[in-house]
């Protein structure tokens, strides 16, 4: 029962490309601001949100980003906005994923304190 409460890194960035998958069929299924794509968007950041307060800057840290592949809908919205993106920078590698997929500072920004972001942002 505590892998509900305290999940391990593994099962977050499981979720989060999880989520992120959904949020990619519903934008393209739908539109990118249809509801259903909006709320996976913000069940995606959330889950960031909670992945960084449990185990950053130990095992992941926000780094600005600007390799995006063009099928990310993060990196689409953040050209779309002309603004820069974290990479959620996996250390080490988990299975496949050497990242948890980006995050718009602007998003950053609003749900994490100026403390985290200091403390979860490397250079």
């Amino acid at each position: 029962m505590s892998e509900v409460f305290d999940p391990a890194i593994e099962q977050i960035v499981e979720e989060i490309f999880a989520i992120n998958r959904a949020w990619k069929a519903a934008r393209k299924l739908f539109n990118p601001s249809a509801n259903l794509a909006l709320s996976f968007r913000d069940m995606k950041t959330q889950m960031q949100v909670r992945l960084l307060r449990n185990f950053a800057p130990d095992r992941v840290y926000l780094k600005i980003d600007d390799s995006a592949d063009d099928d990310d809908p993060e990196l689409q919205e953040a050209a779309e906005n002309q603004e820069p993106l974290y990479g959620l920078i996996l250390e080490p590698s988990i299975g496949k994923y050497w990242n948890a997929a980006h995050l718009p500072v602007r998003r950053a920004q609003a749900f994490l304190t100026a403390e985290e972001l200091q403390k979860f942002t490397q250079v």
